[in-house]
This record gives C-alpha cells, sequence and structure tokens, in this order.
C-alpha cells in the first residue's frame, strides 16, 4: 500500500472546486470528452486570462490519483491552439465535398435544421430520421434524446459500426447471462479503493484481447492492473496475437491466429471440468446448465483448439489451471470480442470460463457493474418515455433476431440502416444526424460503400469540434460542439457518478447538452420543459433520485455508492428482492435460456471465421496473410487527435505491424510504405516489422485522416488513403445481427511503389468508384443477409 500512502500539501493540493493560485484560477473537475476519452479521470485545470493553460492530474481523486494520459495533458493544445477547431455553426456551399462552407448563426442554423426536420415528418415520417452516434463524447445519452424527443425517431445508430459490434455484443449476452454486465473489480467501485476492508486483489487476471493500457476502455483504467502487479504481484494471462505491454510481462502469453479466440476458451474450460479445477460450490448453487456446457466443451481439447488458433496445447492447459487456481481471478476482456460474426457465442465461453472458477461478484474477480443511481444516462434514455408502441416498431433491424429486437440497447442496426438507404429498404432514410462520430474515417466497416450511401440522403447534420471528412463528404449543417473544459455534464458509466462544470468558453461552441436542448425546445417544446443545460441535468439527476443536484456535485466531483459483494446472495440484484442473479433460472445462465427462447444457441460455441484458411482456403491463396484491425496507440482515440501537432510529433503515420519471417517473404523492410489489401479494396500504412507479431498476420491500426492535407474530394483528408475499413465488410453479421468480422480477415501486403501508387485509394473511391467486388460473396462467408 505504500505507493499511495504519500500525504499531499492541502495548501497546493486542495479539495475545493476553485481556488487562486497566483495568476491562475484553478479548478478541480474531470475530463469526459470531447477529445475522446472512455473514464472521466479526476483533473485539475489552470485557468489564466480566460484560457486553458494547462492540466494537470488530481491525486485527491481516489479514481485516477493523480495519473493522466498523453490526451488529457494535451488538452490545452486542443482547446486553444487547433487551426481547424470551429468557432461558429456553418452551412454547406457549393456542392457535397466540395469543403466550402459559409458562416451563419445559430438561429439560423436551428431554423434550417427544424425545417428540414419537419418536413422529412410530413413526407416520410419521423422515422426517416436517423441519429449516428460516435464513441466515447460526451454523447451517450445526449444523441438519443434529441432523437427519441425532438426528431420523433426510433432510429439511433452507431454510425454504421457493423454489426453493433462495440461492448454492445458483450453487453446484451452478459444481460441474457447474468444480468449485468462483469467487470474486473480493481476496487474502482469505492471511495477507500485498495483501502476497503472486504477488497482482494486478484491473483490472476485474465487479459484477453485486449491492449487496456492503451485503450482504458469501458470506463477502466489499464494501469489498474499494473497497480495489482506492483502492489500484490497480481500474476497475468493474456491471449493476444500481439506483444503487448502486458503480454510482455505475462506468466503465460497465448498468441493465437485472430479471429478464433473462442476455440481457446473452450478448451481452456474442458481443461477445467475435466481436472475437476472448478469452484463446485458456486457451480452447484449459482449457476444453470454446468452439465450440458461440459458436454459442449469436451471436444474442444486443448490440441483441437491449438491446431485451429496456431498455438501450442500445453500453454492452452497451463493457462487453464492458472486460471482455476486463482482465488480470486478476473477476466479482462475488450472490444476484439465483439469483432467476430460470432462475438455474442465468444462472450458466452468468456463467461462461462469465469463463472465456473467463481469470480462473480466477488472482491477482486467481476464486479456486476451498473450506471451509478441505476440513472439512465445512456442509449435509452427517452426512448420508452417519448415513442409509442408503433413507432418503437418501426426501429431498423427490429426483425433480424429477437436478440436484437428484445435486446437491453435501443440502437437501430447500423447494416439495416444502410440497406434503408441504399434501397428504401423497409423504408427511406432521409436524413442523418452525425453527432460526435466520424463515420468513414472510423467506425464504418466498408467505408466506401459508406460515403457512397450517405452522400445521397436529402439532409445532413453534423455536430463536431472540426470538419471531419464525413462532414465534408455529407453535411449540409456543421454545428461547433465544446470541449470538455467548456461543458457541464454528468457521466454514469459505470459508478461512480461524475460531475464536471463549464469553466472555460470558446468563441459559439456549444455543449451537446445545450444544443439537443435548444433543438428540441423548437421542436417538440413539451419535451423539453427546461430553461438551461443544468436544467437538464438537474431533471436527470432527480429522476435518478441522486440526493444532490449539479451545483451540489460540484465540490464533490465524484458521488461514490456504498459498494457491497457478494449481492447475489443478499437479493440485491433482483427486482423482487430475492437471492440469485436478474435471469429466468436466478443463476449465471451457462446454458442460456433468454437465448434458447429466441432461437439461438443457448450454449457457448466455436465458428470459424467467415474468411481464413480453414473456411476459405482458396481465397487463403490469394490472400495469405490473417488481418487483425483497430490496433491501438496512447496518442489518438480513434480517428481523433489526427489535428493535434503533439500527438502527431509522437504518432505521425499510420503503422501496420508485421513479423519478420512475413516481411522476408513478401520483400518488405521497416518503415517502409506498403499496401494492404483484399478482394474489397486496399489502403498504405507503414510496415512496423516486430518480433511482437505472430508470423503470417498483420495488425493495422484505423481511424486515419489526415486534417493538414485537402479536404475537397477527391483527397477528402486523404481518408481513404489509410483507412482499413477499406478492407472490412458490412451486412456480415451473427445471426442474432451481433457481431462483425473487423479482426481475423484476410489480406495481402505489398511494398508502395510510384507505379503502383499512381492512384490513391481516395481518388479510387471519390471518383472512379471504388473497388468493385461481389458483395453477394457475404453469402458465401456464412453472415446474415439483408438484400
Amino acid at each position: 500500500m505504500e505507493l499511495f500512502e504519500k500525504k499531499f500539501d492541502p495548501e497546493l493540493y486542495k479539495t475545493d472546486f476553485h481556488w487562486k493560485e497566483g495568476d491562475y484560477d484553478v479548478y478541480r473537475v474531470c475530463h469526459w470528452s470531447a477529445p475522446g476519452c472512455h473514464n472521466s479521470c479526476g483533473i485539475l485545470l489552470y485557468v489564466k486570462d480566460g484560457k486553458l493553460d494547462r492540466v494537470e492530474g488530481d491525486p485527491n481523486q481516489p479514481y485516477n490519483r493523480g495519473r493522466l494520459c498523453m490526451r488529457c495533458l494535451n488538452l490545452p493544445e486542443a482547446c486553444n491552439e487547433l487551426l481547424d477547431r470551429l468557432k461558429w455553426p456553418v452551412k454547406r456551399v457549393g456542392e457535397r465535398g466540395e469543403n466550402k462552407w459559409e458562416r451563419i448563426s445559430w438561429d439560423e442554423a436551428y431554423d434550417i435544421i427544424v425545417e428540414n426536420v419537419q418536413r422529412i415528418q410530413k413526407e416520410w415520417g419521423a422515422e426517416a430520421i436517423c441519429g449516428m452516434i460516435g464513441t466515447g463524447r460526451n454523447v451517450c445519452w445526449q444523441n438519443p434524446l434529441i432523437c427519441y424527443a425532438g426528431f420523433g425517431t426510433p432510429n439511433m445508430s452507431f454510425g454504421f459500426l457493423s454489426g453493433d459490434c462495440c461492448m454492445v455484443p458483450r453487453t446484451s449476452l452478459s444481460f441474457c447471462v447474468c444480468g449485468d454486465l462483469p467487470v474486473v473489480d480493481a476496487s474502482q467501485f469505492n471511495e477507500e479503493r485498495w483501502d476497503h476492508p472486504e477488497y482482494e486483489y486478484p491473483e490472476v487476471v485474465l487479459v484477453w484481447g485486449n491492449d487496456v493500457i492503451k485503450s482504458n476502455g469501458d470506463g477502466f483504467l489499464g494501469h489498474w492492473i499494473v497497480d495489482m502487479m506492483t502492489q500484490a504481484k497480481t500474476k497475468l494471462i493474456v491471449v493476444d496475437p500481439d506483444l503487448t505491454w502486458l503480454a510482455s510481462r505475462a506468466d503465460v502469453w497465448i498468441q493465437p491466429r485472430p479471429g478464433v479466440d473462442s476455440a481457446i476458451a473452450m478448451a481452456m474450460t474442458n481443461v477445467i471440468i475435466q481436472e475437476d479445477l472448478y469452484d463446485h460450490d458456486f457451480v452447484e448453487n449459482w449457476t444453470y446448465g454446468f452439465e450440458q456446457l461440459a458436454e459442449r466443451v469436451k471436444d474442444m481439447t486443448p490440441e483441437k483448439a491449438a491446431e485451429i488458433a496456431w498455438v501450442d496445447a500445453e500453454d492452452i492447459r497451463k493457462a487453464a489451471r492458472m486460471f482455476a487456481a486463482a482465488k480470486p481471478g478476473a477476466l479482462q476482456w475488450g472490444l476484439t470480442t465483439d469483432m467476430r460474426v460470432n462475438g455474442i457465442s465468444e462472450a458466452h465461453c468468456l463467461m462461462s470460463l469465469n463463472a465456473i472458477c467463481g469470480n462473480v461478484d466477488q472482491a477482486g474477480g467481476n464486479y456486476l457493474a451498473r450506471e451509478a443511481y441505476s440513472m439512465n444516462l445512456a442509449y435509452l434514455c427517452g426512448y420508452f418515455e417519448n415513442l409509442d408502441v408503433d413507432m418503437r416498431a418501426k426501429r431498423l433491424g427490429n426483425d433480424i433476431s429477437p436478440m436484437h429486437q428484445f435486446g437491453l440497447s435501443s440502437t437501430a442496426a447500423s447494416d439495416v440502416v444502410l440497406q434503408a438507404i441504399e434501397c428504401g429498404d423497409p423504408y427511406p432514410v432521409k436524413m442523418l444526424w452525425f453527432q460526435g462520430c466520424n463515420s468513414i474515417a472510423n467506425m464504418a466497416a466498408e467505408a466506401p460503400r459508406v460515403y457512397d450511401a450517405i452522400k445521397t440522403t436529402e439532409f445532413n447534420v453534423v455536430v463536431d469540434y472540426c470538419i471531419t471528412p464525413t462532414a465534408v463528404a455529407c453535411a449540409d449543417i456543421v454545428l461547433p460542439c465544446a470541449m470538455s473544459p467548456e461543458r457541464n455534464q454528468l457521466r454514469t458509466w459505470w459508478t461512480p457518478l461524475r460531475q464536471s462544470t463549464r469553466v472555460v468558453e470558446y468563441y459559439e461552441s456549444k455543449t451537446d447538452e445545450q444544443i439537443i436542448l435548444e433543438l428540441g425546445k423548437r421542436l417538440n417544446p413539451d419535451a423539453w420543459p427546461y430553461e438551461t443545460d443544468v436544467d437538464l441535468l438537474n431533471a436527470r439527476l432527480k429522476e435518478g433520485g441522486v440526493p444532490e443536484d449539479f451545483a451540489g456535485l460540484q465540490e464533490m466531483v465524484y458521488d461514490w455508492e456504498p459498494l457491497q459483494y457478494h449481492r447475489y446472495e443478499k437479493g440485491l440484484l433482483r427486482p423482487d428482492g430475492q437471492p440469485g442473479f436478474n435471469t429466468p433460472t436466478g443463476m449465471i445462465e451457462l446454458y442460456c435460456t433468454t437465448l434458447e427462447a429466441f432461437g439461438n444457441d443457448p450454449l457457448p460455441s466455436y465458428e470459424e471465421p467467415p474468411e481464413g484458411p480453414l473456411s476459405t482456403p482458396k481465397r487463403f491463396e490469394e490472400y495469405p496473410i490473417v488481418l487483425t484491425t483497430g490496433h491501438r496507440s496512447f496518442e489518438f482515440f480513434h480517428s481523433e487527435h489526427r489535428n493535434q501537432k503533439t500527438m502527431r510529433e509522437f504518432h505521425p503515420e499510420p503503422r501496420v505491424r508485421i513479423h519478420p519471417e512475413t516481411a522476408e517473404k513478401y520483400g518488405i523492410e521497416d518503415g517502409q510504405w506498403v499496401w494492404i489489401e483484399n478482394q474489397r479494396g486496399r489502403c498504405r500504412q507503414i510496415a512496423w516489422v516486430t518480433e511482437g507479431m505472430k508470423p503470417d498476420c498483420a495488425s493495422a491500426e484505423h481511424g486515419w485522416w489526415f486534417p493538414e492535407t485537402d479536404g475537397a474530394e477527391p483527397h477528402l483528408f486523404g481518408v481513404f488513403d489509410s483507412n482499413i475499413n477499406n478492407l472490412t465488410s458490412m451486412m456480415v453479421v451473427g445471426e442474432t445481427g451481433y457481431g462483425a468480422p473487423y479482426k481475423g480477415l484476410l489480406c495481402k501486403i505489398y511494398p508502395c511503389t510510384e507505379e503502383n501508387s499512381r492512384i490513391m485509394p481516395s481518388e479510387q473511391v471519390t471518383r472512379l468508384g471504388g473497388w468493385e467486388y461481389d458483395r453477394v460473396e457475404k453469402l458465401a462467408m456464412g453472415g446474415h443477409q439483408y438484400e
């Protein structure tokens, strides 16, 4: 514990909301995007002459204890020095793609939006409007609320993210299997942190497909695992095709070919059951379907899984025995699990593996996380209150599967939204509202196809802090949003409840709360009985039963609720107050009755990726490298930060990681520009030749665009030149509608030359129609068919 025993000078590190320090006004708040963030760390904002001058970590906040990543430390540059930061609303002049804009007032912007919304509502119905939401910015409830209570549409979607595969497969499956979402307990759910009398450090953390030190995803700081390692000698098992920082320090590192992780999870479960290593008490009293699970995994031996995954069977056995012996152990999983066609089943594999070891709702295991005060500040915000049954039934994607129709996320299916734009089936989409969402640079699989689609809709609005490639391609109005220090905001994902106060302003930029309130009052005044953004926030707090209002939370910054473990024994997880988990059986369902009722496989299973050396051997001959996409970095949050000079100094160009043997085989040198190509398209990145990458595999970065280049078409900030989503595909999803193959694809990689680089991808897409390929190929790939 001595790491955190230092007492800070109360005169230097205060706990007040505001104090003077020489020429500076210092404010104690938290950061919660924009620019992007998943956590809301405690920070000290040093303001001088009305401008943010510097940022420091707040050592008196238990959440991050003064530690910050470079994205927080660089906030002054983001707020003050971006040459392309928007100062006021603009409207398009000229054609879409010309990057020509005219300054307008907020009133004019709202008038244009209201006119078009009401026209589309009258001519096509409110359902013809679709909200597009991105990741991490302060829009996870604001975008849904303006959609449901302002536009009156049931369609709020994840910005053409195929298969809704950003946490939604995991969360939907988790709610079906155990009623809540299991998150590694690094003591973050209580203010005392490691000093809580019931807290236990995990003996082992199983890190699965998650570079958590860089990504800090889903309200989890990766450095907490480092704390466990240094304070309690916590050991690591890491499953990842790439040598991450944590993998380099793991007792067991399993390096699979991308896309086949569920085979390893099933084999580990097999070992634990066959060798009688599971937690008998927990399994017998708190799980349902153990016998069926044992029968399902018995044929997935370590040898069979090793052959599938290109790993060593003994490593699988060692990992299984080590994890089963940990009391407690914890599972840290990431986005990789979602980004498979079989993402639902892979999540079920991992949850079952963790559950039979007794690690659920256990101190130092996986705590069942809930929104602070069970507040509705997420994707369902305003859904039931503002949409009647008939309108909710029109949500795009309801008919994909019962799991999607009755899923706990209220999102419209991105793949079906694309279909509706392209084909008018089941009805046309005429307006897109992008809020914190740079689709064609980041989320949209098959990005060139999405680019073609969004240019055809009648009216589009983008809310962002700069002109993005998505805005140039399709926007008619762009509204400037405020940065984090310029916002009044709440964060509930997960406990504790967090509050941050506006301490500086930037020209005419507004917070997302201000924008939706001012626009909502014009569109549907009865649903927006608030005068200010603080009134709106206070209403959300009151509805959640929070004892403080926004002003009362100001001094607290973080509001921690009392922590209890083993809530399933005390009747604290179920609405009926009975012991057990919030599932139909009251148990963790290894055999999931909800999936069974939906007509899906109720047990974990392995499914080969739609394309790969086993499923498409002929294609593997042409594209002999297994590709995983979305490699994380310290400098960027998805497609953000590319316009920050400091971040680009650290990380100037996109990179693809390949093994030296792979590089030699294909004539590639370290630091060389290379083409990454498959049957859908190609992009270029710089080869990072490293022994840390699995041979015959590659890991490519995502989210790249180049704000320093020409924004007008055909260049479009170079958004397609290095866009790995030229190679991914829409509408190849799991049977539930969740999960898509962003990882575990096939490609070839070869050096860029003057000859093969005469036509760059951005020109190919914007002027030459992209790359021709048979989109019906998804049938052969085994994906869901929408067309």
